[in-house]
């Protein structure tokens, strides 16, 4: 069984960097960014990482079907039981997706959603003062900003209601948010060994 951990935030909340920082103080951890994941297969060259690529540099959502293919194979592939993914759920769609593979497939039990929430503002000053690349920019960020904002009160709605969900003050410094987040996922993994 794959025990799964989802983190969520605006873009610029830091989900990425907590999670890779959690899953190396815990070695039964596995990280995967949907970000990184759909980046690696851009930088394959692919078809499918030219489509993807597309969807990406304009700041808009990768297709359903993609998305959670690249996301189900990874945690099925995993070599550790207890998988942080961040960045995913992006739509109402995509965590209907994931839930109903999780339902039916019997392989992956969701043991909790963590949002690190974060301000417009805070997101805004952290994404264009890093300026990674092309997507990095003030027309771009408003998109993904909105594209975040539009489903989310759905999906913690929805998450709330499996009593699996958890929100974190993003808006501290990064040992006291890693910290909090660690507790959360620490004690799940604890019930299970």
């Amino acid at each position: 069984m794959k025990n799964l951990f989802l983190i969520i935030g605006a873009p610029g909340s830091g989900k990425t960097t907590d999670a890779s920082l959690i899953a190396k103080m815990n070695q039964s951890v596995e990280h995967y960014s949907t970000g990184d994941l759909l980046r690696a297969e851009v930088a394959s060259g692919s078809e499918l990482g030219k489509e993807i690529d597309g969807y990406i540099s304009n700041g808009n959502l990768v297709p359903l079907n993609v998305v959670i293919n690249t996301i189900v194979s990874a945690i099925k592939k995993s070599p550790k039981d207890f998988i942080l993914i961040d960045g995913y759920p992006r739509s109402v769609e995509q965590m209907k997706e994931l839930d109903k593979v999780i339902k039916t497939d019997g392989e992956i039990k969701l043991n909790s959603v963590i949002e690190v929430e974060v301000s417009e503002e805070i997101a805004k000053e952290r994404v264009l003062g890093r300026a990674r690349g092309a997507d990095d920019n003030e027309e771009v960020f408003k998109n993904r900003m909105r594209v975040y904002l539009e489903p989310i009160d759905e999906i913690r709605d929805f998450y709330k209601s499996q009593s699996v969900f958890y929100t974190v003050n993003g808006e501290r410094t990064i040992e006291e948010i890693v910290s909090e987040i660690n507790e959360i996922i620490v004690s799940q993994i604890m019930k299970k060994m």
